[in-house]
């Protein structure tokens, strides 16, 4: 990724949290990422770390209409999606995708009441709407709204080690390519 689009993300989420009236904390701590893929417009989101303690953590989400979060697990974090903001849409697999039975249901928690969905089926989730994905639980998600503000409270977050991604070519960070003078500061920097 390029710094300027880095640059010209964090003003976009920054705008759209401010016209919906979230507001960020002092100094946020910014996460932008295209997944290593080099397309930040299909695969790409934004994060802003509000808590990272050795029990929990919390995080705000930004990401565009059809803005993909690549299929990933994670085998210690046990995590909480909450859609405030748009419709998100989910697909879910209990282990790698292309590993999976698709014709067995298995149990997820939505909105604090067990159900059962098929592996890579849409689950939507319209604001106030939240789901929980334990670990090893591959994942992937987009809003099927113009954009999504979400929130994901958390176990314990170590990005650099526990993210299992389905496709080898995807990686958590991004490479920074400095073509201007960032901005803002990245997680990562």
């Amino acid at each position: 990724m390029k710094r300027s689009e880095v640059n010209q993300a964090v003003k976009q989420a920054s705008d759209f949290f401010n016209a919906n009236g979230w507001t960020l904390p002092p100094d946020p701590i910014w996460d932008v990422t295209d997944f290593g893929l080099g397309n930040f417009k299909q695969y790409g989101l934004i994060l802003i770390n509000l808590a990272s303690e050795a029990e929990y953590s919390e995080k705000l989400i930004y990401a565009t209409r059809k803005q993909q979060t690549p299929a990933h697990c994670h085998r210690k974090k046990k995590e909480d999606i909450a859609c405030r903001l748009g419709i998100l849409v989910l697909r879910l697999w209990p282990e790698i995708p292309y590993l999976t039975n698709q014709n067995l249901p298995f149990e997820v928690q939505i909105n604090n009441k067990m159900e059962f969905v098929f592996p890579g089926q849409e689950i939507i989730l319209k604001a106030g709407e939240r789901i929980t994905l334990i670990p090893g639980m591959y994942h992937e998600f987009y809003p099927d709204s113009k954009a999504c503000i979400l929130s994901e409270v958390s176990t314990a977050n170590d990005d650099l080690n526990d993210n299992f991604f389905a496709n080898p070519k995807v990686g958590r960070f991004s490479e920074i390519e400095e073509d201007e003078p960032a901005c803002f500061q990245l997680i990562n920097d």
